[in-house]
């Protein structure tokens, strides 16, 4: 087996998360950021040939993650990087055998998401219809239109920015969202979310039209699609009024989304499909935030709690 440069490899790698794994940039940018603290650990042990490499290398790097303060949820994604990694390298012949296969992955402390209250989420959407009530202007319309579709549909910010005019079916009530791996699916969304949505269009939207407004539905102050920066710092002063709120953004609002369907009745499966998850264990984790707020309020209220 003839040695390879670990930066053709590295090449090599980051073209296939792109091209045939078809991940998202933030992805592969995190792929790869976990690959070049690898390489540089496997400088520091002097480890110049690839094809010699062996399991005790990766623990030796995960070790040194851990002693410098790692998190178990980075170390649990990081051997889940280097997992993919070795199999695609031993795949491609740049190692002789799966070295990685074996790896066993640390368990991250999961963390339980911020959920809004029901009422929380209410006065939420109220103040902001409140707001476009008083205000003349587009900006409050986009944002009111904004909260609304995040919360009634539970779409991540990245598929709210890439909404495009077409992707709207008015008869159904349902967008189109293009989601991780470019897999696409069909959501629907309520009535309050599809009037704000329609008083954008009709009352906000041409005021800010321009040559750079192409097909997107939302769009910044120049005239141009709306970015996740801008979509982020509205939510987050939409939702720091509430009381008790830490700092809560868009995801938020999703993850309030997929915790009040299942506590309306929505099955997992449903939901999985909302919320665009590959896994269904993804979306378990929201029956154990139902399960937690169902504990506090039983302490709360029950006498003999």
């Amino acid at each position: 087996m003839t040695s390879v440069a670990l930066s053709d490899i590295r090449s090599a790698f980051e073209r296939y998360l792109e091209a045939e794994r078809n991940l998202s940039v933030h992805t592969v940018r995190a792929y790869m950021g976990d690959l070049d603290s690898f390489f540089e650990h496997l400088e520091r042990l002097d480890v110049s040939d690839f094809a010699t490499l062996e399991l005790s290398h990766i623990r030796s790097w995960l070790a040194n993650q851990q002693i410098k303060g790692g998190a178990r949820t980075t170390l649990s994604r990081r051997a889940t990087s280097i997992r993919l990694f070795t199999k695609w390298a031993a795949k491609k012949d740049y190692l002789a055998k799966d070295v990685g296969a074996t790896l066993a992955t640390p368990k991250g402390a999961r963390t339980l998401p911020d959920v809004l209250s029901i009422a929380d989420a209410a006065t939420t959407m109220d103040s902001m219809a409140t707001r476009v009530a008083e205000e003349d202007g587009p900006i409050s319309k986009r944002d009111c239109a904004m909260l609304e579709i995040l919360y009634a549909s539970g779409a991540r910010v990245s598929e709210l920015c890439g909404l495009d005019l077409e992707d709207i079916d008015y008869s159904r009530q349902t967008i189109r969202v293009l989601g991780k791996g470019n897999k696409e699916r069909t959501i629907p969304i309520g009535n309050p979310a599809m009037r704000a949505l329609e008083n954008w269009l009709k009352n906000g939207r041409t005021v800010l039209a321009g040559e750079k407004s192409m097909h997107a539905v939302f769009l910044g102050l120049r005239g141009k699609r709306i970015d996740q920066r801008t979509v982020r710092t509205v939510v987050y002063h939409a939702l720091e009024a509430l009381e008790g709120a830490q700092r809560m953004g868009p995801h938020a609002l999703r993850h309030s989304a997929a915790t009040h369907l299942l506590e309306g009745g929505a099955d997992l499966r449903t939901v999985q499909e909302i919320l665009g998850h590959a896994s269904l264990a993804t979306t378990q984790i929201y029956t154990h935030v139902s399960t937690e707020r169902l504990q506090k309020a039983f302490k709360q209220a029950h006498p003999r709690a």
